[in-house]
């Protein structure tokens, strides 16, 4: 509970008043259904007391008026349940408005507040945590938070004005009957405290095993290519049955305490009624109370019943959303590695300079060495070439150039200032990467080139593509620039996909280029500070420098002519290469 009301807090603030007015709602509705058992009390006595004074007085029979006097009583008396009945549905009306539509707005800002952490936290937090644990926090953890702050607050000031009300009119007509229909209430409290502890453990464990199947889902769909060319889909079935079973086994136990729970609640309150009609007949017996009374009493003990019932559900929802509340703060409280530690400076455009100097890199989660005394500078406008077997580093060498991660020991200087001093966003901004793992969003071919810069016009959009060669491919679709690729670029082929993606690093006006074992375009790159990593030897494209990575080191470095000459694995790799083009 205590880390559901801290980060709650801001919140309630934040929409003090909705809560405030909710609360006089939810009171000014009780005390008109509370009024109402008094009015029906009345209305009987009423009636005795008229019925026995005729009795009295020779009979109904001996006074014609009787029954159009009673008549007009019991209209009168029923036409002010009926207005109390009315009052009350309209504040219960305001009520909802008021307090179930401030748990949409907190659900609502608490889904933009998460998402915007998300955004912020570094890769190596989405390497450790799975897409469908974080889909799941963000909207059943929020959903069952969401339904503390309706509902279950709702119900809860409900519970309270309804209980304190009733009580109250209860005791102003007999303490004793009072304390013996409540009599039942302290072992409502020991059942609640007992099922509370069990929901707990329970609700959390449903989260998690949600997050499972979640996760397990979703790999399913985005990897379904490889599940059908694999022929799998009976084995992912299988897996993600298996998960699903265990997902209804949690939630069965859950469900066997609720079903224990609701009935126990009900004995208690029929056990209530049962008190009250016996100890209170007892008290109209010796001339204590009258029939009106004991009638009211019945009312309030029944008005009482869903309330009183409602303590379980609501200890249940409340435990369910502590639960949901924990793990959604155990990602707000994640801290991003990369931290932009002075967003005032560096915001004018980077001139293009790089420079490594001995720079090492050692993964944070496996301890893997990436890179280990790595040491070269690129003047502005120049070109480089990173060539080296997979898993030497190549990739990781361009993460750290846009920050993804900092370096484990050395630095890496950006128009000579380290990289950690520029702004983070102005830096990557100002750098176009294009990711061997192209990814497309499921948008128009045009809102994916426009996706890095705000304002980017059709034209300067074709303009792109042209400079990408992609400008036939696109112009060839069903509906050109405004198609749809689908989920990851589904609907283009694997080439187009990495030419959008070049695309859409050019419209960002990056003075820094970085592709990752992607097409070169030496025309649309002149005047600018390209780092090409690739697997391949291309002799006919002019690098200013060609750096070869071997075991996480560079083991040569210089121009073709140069590295040729030095033999070794470029040359090896150069003369692999040409054989194979020459059969």
């Amino acid at each position: 509970m205590k880390h559901l009301l801290s980060y709650l807090k801001k919140f309630f603030w934040r929409y003090r008043w909705r809560f405030l007015l909710g609360t006089v709602f939810v009171g000014l509705a009780n005390a008109f259904r509370v009024w109402q058992p008094k009015v029906i009390g009345q209305a009987l006595d009423t009636v005795i007391e008229r019925v026995r004074f005729y009795k009295e007085h020779g009979g109904i029979e001996a006074h014609p008026e009787a029954f159009s006097e009673l008549g007009r009583q019991i209209a009168l008396f029923g036409a002010a349940v009926i207005a109390l009945a009315i009052l009350m549905g309209l504040f219960m009306y305001f009520m909802r408005q008021t307090i179930i539509v401030m748990s949409r707005l907190i659900e609502y800002d608490m889904r933009k507040e998460i998402f915007a952490h998300y955004t912020r936290l570094d890769l190596a937090f989405y390497k450790r945590n799975s897409t469908g644990d974080m889909m799941s926090r963000v909207s059943e953890d929020v959903s069952k938070v969401r339904m503390f702050l309706g509902p279950t607050i709702l119900y809860g000031l409900d519970l309270i004005f309804l209980f304190i009300l009733a009580i109250s009119s209860m005791v102003s007509v007999s303490l004793e009957l009072t304390l013996w229909s409540l009599l039942p209430l302290p072992f409502l409290s020991l059942s609640i405290y007992w099922v509370s502890s069990i929901i707990n453990k329970r609700s959390e464990k449903i989260q998690q095993q949600l997050a499972v199947l979640t996760s397990t889902a979703q790999e399913v769909y985005s990897g379904i290519r490889v599940v059908k060319s694999y022929v799998q889909e009976k084995a992912m079935g299988r897996w993600f049955a298996d998960q699903s079973e265990e997902y209804r086994r949690r939630s069965l136990e859950l469900i066997r305490v609720d079903a224990f729970f609701f009935p126990l609640m009900s004995l208690l309150i029929g056990a209530s009624i049962i008190i009250t009609v016996y100890v209170g007949g007892l008290l109209v017996i010796e001339g204590k109370l009258t029939a009106g009374n004991i009638t009211s009493f019945v009312i309030y003990i029944n008005m009482l019943t869903w309330p009183v019932t409602a303590i379980g559900w609501i200890a249940s929802l409340t435990q369910q959303a502590s639960a949901s509340q924990k793990r959604i703060n155990e990602f707000l409280k994640t801290e991003p590695a990369i931290q932009n530690s002075n967003s005032s400076e560096t915001a004018a455009p980077l001139r293009g300079k790089i420079e490594f100097r001995n720079v090492s890199f050692t993964y944070p989660d496996t301890g893997i060495k990436a890179l280990e005394g790595i040491s070269f500078t690129l003047e502005p406008g120049q070109k480089m070439a990173i060539i080296g077997r997979t898993g030497s580093g190549k990739t990781t060498l361009a993460d750290l150039l846009v920050r993804m991660y900092d370096v484990s020991d050395g630095q890496i200087l950006i128009d000579d200032q380290e990289i950690a001093r520029h702004d983070l966003y102005n830096l990557r901004r100002q750098i176009g990467y294009v990711p061997q793992d192209v990814f497309l969003f499921s948008d128009t071919v045009f809102g994916n080139i426009a996706f890095g810069r705000e304002g980017v016009t059709r034209e300067e959009a074709e303009f792109f593509a042209k400079s990408a060669a992609v400008h036939d491919d696109i112009s060839g679709l069903s509906d050109g620039y405004d198609t749809i690729v689908g989920e990851r670029g589904v609907t283009l082929s694997g080439g187009q996909k990495q030419r959008v993606s070049i695309a859409r690093a050019f419209a960002k006006h990056p003075n820094i280029i970085l592709l990752d074992d992607c097409l070169y375009m030496q025309t649309a790159l002149a005047n600018k500070t390209a780092i090409i990593i690739t697997h391949r030897i291309y002799s006919m494209l002019q690098f200013d420098k060609i750096i070869v990575l071997e075991d996480h080191r560079i083991v040569q470095s210089g121009t073709h002519d140069e590295l040729l000459a030095q033999g070794g694995y470029y040359a090896e790799l150069w003369e692999k290469q040409r054989l194979m083009e020459e059969e």
